[in-house]
């Protein structure tokens, strides 16, 4: 940075497990650092599925900086093997850890653009000297706050993608009122909506599948509940994984108890159905799909859950210089290594700074909106990032060009095979060459 942006502190996005993470590393370095949450509190997404179990175990959710500053506290740390649910890691982690940062912290801070001070996003001249202009939406009105550098890790949770299978809503998904996006909790807060009904789950990813095991342990006490599911590929085979040779153990018994759920018609899936039109009656809701070879068919249901994934939210960004991906919609050196396109790996090789940098100096996105719109991000890959981020801003080049991470492999590695319009899949994926 340079001396006259260093006046100002750094200003981090989101008060996620990244964003508290990238907090936790630039105060280690001694730079001034300011987190803007947009929520009511630390973990605000997370709480939306609370209920939901992670895949990794708490020695890898909890970042190395963050730990530091706990353990200076009377902080107990959680039991190392145990696998903790969201709730576990707003609780036992994300509030200890805010209270550590103290009014470093402001809640209900929305962010919603950045630009240069005095610059917009033409003017090349000078612009490396000036400080970012972040403005700020609060309970009392908007403000506007000056950084030395910025730290995007606002997510993509509250951005959800639409189940039109073409990336617009389906023809009628805006006007019916029993769609819910994300994760519902379904055994506890929104049971009575998904009790003894036909439930509708679009999605082929981790969301879906945590859904769908949930709405079966909700029809042992309720016979009447159906849960159907929807996807828009030939096999399920990329959502079940790895399986037993997945390194998370966790991830790999989600796939396991899906598979064996859907070969005992505890879930009746529906492949090959690509959502293209939803009309809503009094009762019901009709669902249309095609199929590769251009059928069309129908399923009608009491309930729709989306879980089709998210996107990230550029709009505050409009006014900086990003170099990303066209079609991924990620910082493009990042891109090849996570693009579903070429790979289906579970996991993605470490990276920072050099992979997250933009034309404009000292931003950077970082955590599960770094992927753009792809997914199988795990939390320790963003650690990874702001540990390298930050030591990038204080200006140790040698420690954010260093890798300190590894992870754990999927089990499953293959060339994901595309699927046109009228043609069928012609290789399964299983019989693919790897690529990771």
């Amino acid at each position: 940075m340079n001396a006259k942006s260093a006046d100002h502190p750094v200003i981090v996005i989101g008060g996620g497990p990244v964003g508290l993470a990238a907090a936790s590393h630039l105060i280690e370095r001694g730079l001034e650092t300011l987190v803007l949450e947009a929520g009511s509190a630390v973990g605000h997404t997370i709480r939306d599925w609370g209920h939901i179990r992670i895949f990794s175990d708490w020695r890898s959710v909890i970042d190395g900086a963050s730990r530091r500053r706990l353990e200076s506290t009377d902080w107990q740390a959680p039991p190392p093997g145990e696998i903790p649910t969201g709730n576990d890691l707003v609780t036992d982690y994300l509030e200890p850890l805010a209270a550590t940062l103290g009014d470093r912290i402001r809640l209900l801070s929305k962010v919603t653009s950045i630009s240069r001070l005095d610059l917009d996003k033409v003017v090349t001249s000078g612009r490396e000297l000036q400080p970012f202009l972040v403005r700020v939406e609060t309970t009392d009105g908007d403000v506007e706050l000056l950084a030395s550098a910025v730290v995007d890790a606002s997510g993509t949770w509250l951005n959800q993608n639409p189940l039109g299978s073409s990336g617009l809503p389906a023809r009628g998904e805006s006007a019916t009122t029993r769609i819910r996006y994300g994760m519902p909790d379904v055994l506890d807060k929104e049971r009575s909506r998904y009790a003894g009904k036909r439930v509708l789950v679009v999605g082929a990813g981790h969301s879906a599948a945590n859904t769908l095991l949930d709405l079966t342990e909700l029809a042992l006490a309720e016979p009447e509940t159906e849960p159907i599911w929807a996807i828009r590929r030939p096999v399920a085979t990329r959502t079940y994984g790895g399986l037993e040779n997945d390194q998370l153990p966790g991830r790999g018994k989600l796939g396991l108890e899906l598979r064996h759920r859907v070969e005992n018609s505890r879930v009746e899936l529906v492949a090959d159905f690509k959502v293209t039109d939803i009309v809503e009656t009094d009762n019901m809701v009709a669902v249309t799909g095609v199929g590769t070879d251009g059928s069309s068919r129908t399923v009608v249901v009491d309930e729709i859950v989306a879980t089709t994934g998210q996107r990230p939210d550029l709009t505050m960004t409009r006014e900086l210089r990003l170099d990303l991906d066209p079609w991924l919609e990620a910082p493009r050196q990042l891109a090849p290594l996570v693009d579903p396109n070429v790979h289906s790996c579970g996991t993605v090789p470490p990276h920072g700074v050099d992979e997250l940098s933009h034309p404009e100096a000292d931003f950077y996105t970082v955590g599960i909106k770094s992927y753009g719109r792809a997914p199988t991000f795990l939390m320790a890959t963003g650690y990874e990032q702001v540990r390298s981020v930050a030591a990038a801003i204080a200006g140790d080049w040698e420690a954010a060009r260093r890798v300190e991470l590894e992870l754990p492999e999927s089990g499953v590695c293959g060339i994901a095979a595309p699927i046109e319009v009228g043609a069928a899949q012609s290789t399964p994926v299983e019989a693919q060459s790897g690529c990771c």
